[in-house]
């Protein structure tokens, strides 16, 4: 099955998702999971999301457990389009190229900038890729590679060009 996991996970960068997150293990959710094997082997549609939402949490998600997203404080995710100019081809961070790599590597090629916290939002500990602006569905989780605590009258959190990485094969 593992296999399978890999192929899937290389296919979904290749023709739906184009997306980001940061350096550890990449967990795509079940949901995620089950709509690309029945997409792939079970010749069901499958469209990727035309644009995702990334999530702050300040608990871990895992592709079973959806985790506990960061609320209130003016705090909303952030929308990034899925595109070529949005997230890097696995071939080198920046690029706007189709992916032609092979470390299985992708990140977001501009700032990805969240409201300033007009509350406490707690020690962030992971991100979390969606498909809608609030609810919807967990795509993928990923624990960040250094937890930040986020408090009222912060800076507005930001990843910069390249801090968001998504491997999705090695």
């Amino acid at each position: 099955m593992n296999w399978l996991k890999k192929s899937l996970h290389a296919a979904i960068l290749a023709t739906a998702l184009l997306v980001s997150p940061f350096a550890g293990a990449t967990a795509f959710t079940d949901y995620l999971e089950n709509k690309l094997v029945d997409w792939l082997v079970r010749g069901q549609a499958f469209t990727a999301p035309a644009t995702v939402y990334v999530g702050l949490l300040t608990g871990a998600c895992s592709d079973s457990a959806a985790g506990t997203e960061v609320t209130g404080g003016s705090y909303a995710r952030v929308a990034v389009t899925s595109s070529l100019a949005n997230w890097a081809g696995t071939q080198s961070a920046g690029s706007t190229t189709a992916s032609t790599g092979t470390g299985g590597t992708t990140s977001n090629n501009g700032a990805i900038t969240f409201p300033a916290p007009t509350a406490n939002w707690g020690v962030v500990t992971h991100f979390a890729l969606y498909d809608a602006a609030s609810s919807g569905n967990q795509l993928v989780c990923q624990a960040l590679t250094v937890q930040k605590t986020i408090n009222n009258g912060d800076a507005a959190p930001v990843f910069n060009a390249g801090a968001l990485t998504l491997q999705v094969d090695n």
